[in-house]
């Protein structure tokens, strides 16, 4: 299995087919397993390349994670885009892993042609979200369904970086809130964003209002909100997601 060193950790990495390369970036208490059904949809027109970040999947283990989490998580692709030699890269982030995308876009312009960023928070964290995330992790730790998610992706010690990541939510809410370091005016490439009105975490009209808002910050993007579908909409509606991304993708 492919690894490349960051901060002396080992992270995992893998291509898949050929043509335009395509990094898909998992979220928060996920790995690159969340796209397993997802990348199928995507070989005949794309290079896909996924990424574990450190501390999930395949990826070597932290202690604990950085309270910057989704711009160090960016660095992470950043280094992989540069050792891969790519000149420029399409990114799909989903839930935090979309995060992670614009903060690469954001640092570094130049290595990225076009985003999709698929049911994310916004540009601050929310408190509606971090207030209660000690209480809803541990009881979601007790339903079978998550705990299976969270042991496919993680695997045997699941719960340890399920709590890491309670933990860095909590203190990235408490000590620096906003999840990019640059003004989103700076934003340069293009950008599609997606959500759904049946998201458990930001349900009813949340994605339709916040990605407006976003957009006229930017200066420039599109959004798509499906009208059912749980979190996050990419995996929901893989499919019609797929139709959308392929074609925006290669316009």
């Amino acid at each position: 299995m492919p690894y490349f060193k960051y901060n002396a950790k080992n992270v995992f990495y893998e291509k898949n087919g050929s043509g335009y390369p395509t990094i898909f970036l998992h979220g928060n208490t996920a790995s690159s397993k969340m796209f397993t059904d997802v990348i199928p949809l995507f070989l005949r027109n794309f290079q896909i390349i996924l990424i574990d970040f450190a501390g999930h999947g395949k990826s070597e283990r932290l202690d604990c994670f950085p309270t910057d989490l989704w711009h160090d998580e960016a660095l992470q692709v950043i280094k992989l885009i540069e050792i891969l030699n790519y000149e420029k890269v399409n990114l799909i982030g989903s839930s935090g892993g979309a995060l992670v995308a614009i903060n690469v876009a954001l640092e570094r312009p130049d290595l990225v042609n076009k985003i999709i960023a698929d049911s994310f928070e916004g540009e601050i964290a929310l408190d509606s979200f971090a207030s209660t995330i000690e209480q809803d992790r541990a009881i979601s730790k007790t339903i079978p369904e998550v705990q299976s998610f969270y042991e496919y992706n993680q695997g045997f010690d699941w719960e340890t970086v399920i709590d890491n990541d309670t933990r860095v939510i909590k203190e990235h809410y408490k000590t620096i809130k906003c999840f990019f370091h640059h003004s989103l005016d700076t934003l340069k490439c293009d950008i599609l964003m997606i959500g759904s009105k049946e998201d458990i975490f930001m349900p009813g009209d949340f994605y339709e209002k916040t990605y407006t808002k976003l957009i006229e910050k930017i200066g420039h993007g599109e959004k798509y909100i499906f009208s059912s579908g749980e979190h996050p909409a990419m995996i929901s509606n893989a499919e019609t997601f797929a139709r959308l991304a392929t074609k925006f993708l290669s316009e």
